[in-house]
Order: structure tokens, then sequence, then C-alpha cells
């Protein structure tokens, strides 16, 4: 029962990955109240013996393939950082940012891929691109104030510059065209 805007059913994801747990040693000293477990009583630098370093085999997993993105939510993240007042950031934050991004990027695609075979060609060009953002409603309303560079305009003629067509056809030509 929260105001989120949904997302659509091909865009969910799983935000666990995402969500920081405290140790249990951290845990425990918090609610013991003693300084124990903020701090280990002994100090091994780096992959030492005993150590829970990665392992040379194990590759890191990035954020995009945890959320099963295409669109790098790392960046997303250092991008926000850098406009935001505060340093802090949500865990969720750049991924559900990065989810609504890659969602436009492929709606736009899918309606400009389109425009491209109804003109029969195999590329997008910024015409295409014009075109499917006009000719849809919502991405018109959200894209009303960008300009496509070599986009052009949407055809269209204004029905009272649309000659109209009479019923009778006469032989004579109309009094202003003589001479």
């Amino acid at each position: 029962s929260t105001n989120q805007p949904s997302l659509p059913p091909s865009l969910s994801f799983n935000l666990k990955p995402f969500i920081m747990r405290r140790s249990s040693t951290l845990a425990a000293g918090l609610r013991d109240g003693s300084s124990a477990g903020l701090r280990p009583s002994h100090r091994t630098g780096g992959k030492g013996k005993g150590g829970k370093g990665k392992s040379s085999g194990a590759r890191s997993t990035s954020r995009s393939a945890k959320a099963g993105l295409q669109f790098p939510v790392g960046r997303v993240a250092r991008y926000m950082r850098a406009q935001s007042r505060t340093s802090r950031l949500g865990a969720g934050a750049p991924v559900y940012m990065a989810a609504v991004l890659e969602y436009l990027a492929a709606e736009i695609l899918e309606l400009a891929g389109n425009a491209a075979a109804d003109n029969k060609k195999k590329r997008i060009i910024p015409r295409h691109i014009q075109l499917a953002v006009r000719n849809d409603e919502e991405l018109n309303a959200l894209l009303k104030d960008v300009t496509v560079a070599g986009g052009g305009v949407l055809p269209n003629i204004h029905a009272a510059l649309i000659p109209k067509k009479s019923g009778k056809r006469s032989s004579k030509s109309s009094a202003s065209q003589e001479y």
C-alpha cells in the first residue's frame, strides 16, 4: 500500500542482493553494549592467514547483472551522487533509476524500429526517432520540449488548406482566371 509507481513486469528486479546486513558479531556487540563487536581484537591485513579475501578464481558480479539490467547501475549511482547535495544514496535508488532509463530507451528504440520498418529501412535514423516520439502520446508529453536534431516534423496539412471537392465540374474556368 505504498504510493510508489510500479514498473512493468518485464522490469521487475530483486533488491535483496543490494540490502546490506550487519554481521552477527557487530549485532551481538551492539546488543551487549560492549565495543567488542565494533573492533576486532586481531588484525590481519589484506588476504593474510584466515582472512576472508576473495579467491583468485572468483569474479565479482556487477550490480547491473544482479538486477538483470543492461544499463550500468554503478555509473548511474556515480552520476546520482554527483548531482545530489548529500553524499548518502540508498542502495536501491540507482538500480531503480537504471531500470527506468533502460525501459524508456527500449520503448523509444522499439517504436523507432517500427518506424524504420514502415519506411523499408534497416537502420534507425533521427527521423525515425522523431516519428516514434511524436506519434506516441505519452512519449510526446514527456519529450515535448526536446528537439531531435535532423528529425524533421510530422507530416501534417491543415484541413483549411486542402481544396474542397465539388460535385459538379464546369467546363468553364472560374471568373478569377479569365483575362
